[in-house]
């Protein structure tokens, strides 16, 4: 389930040309799928741990952190523009829906992947009407943005 959910969201990924594409956000859904299925499965195997009984959550918990390694490696600046942070994004919910996945939660990551992927795709249409000249010369919907009144630093003149 995870690899079909993940490769839905890798799908809309690969087919704008972002860096991480259906390889990516598939491979990233399963791992995180089998982490949830571990962790489970060392629960029932090994029911106390640390002295304290109950599920434990650490491996949950480092998957979250270890995507935002992989994420940070899709973010890249462009002359004057940061690029990435979308795809960065949509491989962190990816690992959530590979959690809820593995965790047997299969309603909730197959709502949040129909959910992400109108977002992607559909948001992708307001986003090509707001042409790059707007977003990305200093202007923005609204108009002009106004330059700052203190510059930063200058260099003494001699």
């Amino acid at each position: 389930m995870s690899a079909v959910l993940g490769g839905v969201v890798g799908f809309e990924r690969e087919r704008s040309g972002k860096v991480a594409g259906l390889r990516t956000h598939t491979l990233v859904s399963i791992g995180a799928a089998l982490l949830a299925i571990t962790s489970i499965k060392l629960f029932f195997q090994f029911p106390s741990v640390g002295g304290q009984a109950g599920f434990d959550y650490h491996l949950i918990a480092n998957i979250i952190v270890g995507i935002g390694f992989i994420g940070a490696g899709t973010i890249l600046r462009r002359e004057n523009h940061i690029e990435g942070t979308t795809t960065a994004a949509s491989l962190w919910v990816v690992a959530a829906i590979g959690i809820s996945s593995g965790l047997g939660y299969f309603q909730e990551a197959v709502a949040t992947t129909v959910i992400v992927y109108v977002v992607l795709a559909g948001l992708w249409l307001v986003e090509k009407y707001l042409t790059r000249d707007i977003r990305y010369k200093g202007r923005g919907i609204f108009g002009e943005l106004k330059q700052s009144e203190n510059p930063g630093p200058q260099t003494p003149s001699k």
